[in-house]
């Protein structure tokens, strides 16, 4: 059986694959991965010191937290999991018919945010991809879960790519650039970039396609009695995967926040049209890290995620504006969630 192959990205990465393919020892100066996590600290300490502060929901992600994700989709209270899953398992020949005629058969399959691999491995039977590359920010849930797929799906090549793609997506040479591809963003994640980051994001998912086919699920705006418990549910889950944040920046970044003085806090903010999420304060407190500190007074937040919630109309302007010019829609009976197919 063929075993995946993993790849860590970072400002350096090309020169340290090189050394690697070389039988060279990498250069530490040009590690990818020690780069990667210098790049992510210093995010991280630029959102603290902001006025308000704030820190990229991309700091859920540790291995914990990718587990945590994992449960808050099995909770009664989120919908866009199982809803999503119900509009796919309805309308999947459709979708893939669609795909297909763009990609050709066998395309390349890019999973965006691929976590745990469960939504793209639905895929496969129908699409029969020659390549599956999994991209995820924790590097070490996905090697785990990329490994256990390949033992169910030998003949299928698949790569591993640990990368922070919020800032920008690029796929290292030689990994999905030999034809048209179908990049596969599903679960609504597209919802925690504003506008302007969502187009960005958009227009390289499209590079990264080459004239193949983008498929995405994307949630629809819906009342605030419904948002809300999706963000704050009663067992508390939301809360331990908001707060786990805390532990994982202690890691990234040196600091010393105590999880317990914390609580999370969920909101629908109608006017940006986004449910948003914040850590409050309990009591002042001063959280310090090296080379940096800051006094959070009681009831202050930290503000850790936003998920902004669609009108379908605005969102396929938002294709167009990216490059696309053949959209398709599929949504649920309610019109709470929709994934889109766009090809050109």
């Amino acid at each position: 059986m063929t075993l995946p192959r993993f790849i860590q990205t970072g400002p350096d990465a090309s020169a340290s694959r090189q050394s690697m393919a070389e039988g060279l020892a990498p250069d530490p100066a040009k590690n990818p991965a020690q780069n990667l996590a210098q790049n992510l600290a210093q995010e991280a300490a630029a959102g603290l010191l902001a006025q308000p502060a704030q820190v990229s929901p991309k700091f859920f992600y540790d291995a914990l937290g990718s587990r945590l994700f994992d449960a808050i989709t099995e909770l009664p209270e989120y919908y866009p999991t199982r809803t999503e899953a119900a509009v796919m398992a309805q309308h999947a020949a459709a979708m893939l018919d669609t795909v297909l005629g763009a990609t050709g058969p066998a395309p390349t399959l890019v999973d965006l945010g691929a976590g745990s691999c469960a939504k793209a491995a639905r895929l496969f039977a129908a699409l029969q991809p020659r390549r599956y590359v999994a991209v995820d920010i924790s590097a070490d849930y996905l090697r785990a879960a990329l490994q256990a797929l390949q033992r169910e799906h030998p003949a299928v090549e698949m790569v591993g790519l640990g990368l922070d793609f919020s800032t920008h997506l690029a796929l290292p040479p030689g990994v999905a650039d030999d034809g048209p591809a179908l990049v596969f963003y599903p679960g609504s994640s597209i919802g925690n970039f504003a506008p302007a980051d969502a187009l960005r994001l958009l227009q390289q998912a499209r590079q990264v396609a080459q004239g193949g086919a983008l498929m995405i699920g994307v949630d629809l705006l819906k009342p605030a009695s419904v948002l809300e418990p999706a963000y704050d549910d009663e067992l508390g889950v939301t809360a331990a995967f908001n707060l786990n944040l805390l532990k994982h920046l202690n890691r990234v970044l040196g600091s010393d926040f105590q999880p317990r003085g914390w609580q999370h806090v969920a909101l629908f903010n109608e006017a940006a049209s986004r449910v948003e999420m914040h850590l409050q304060a309990r009591h002042s407190v001063d959280v310090s890290w090296p080379g940096g500190c800051r006094h959070f007074v009681a009831g202050e937040r930290i503000h850790t995620e936003n998920s902004v919630k669609w009108q379908p109309q605005a969102f396929e302007a938002l294709l167009r504006e990216a490059g696309f010019r053949n959209l398709r829609r599929w949504t649920d009976p309610q019109q709470w969630f929709a994934v889109f197919v766009a090809t050109g």
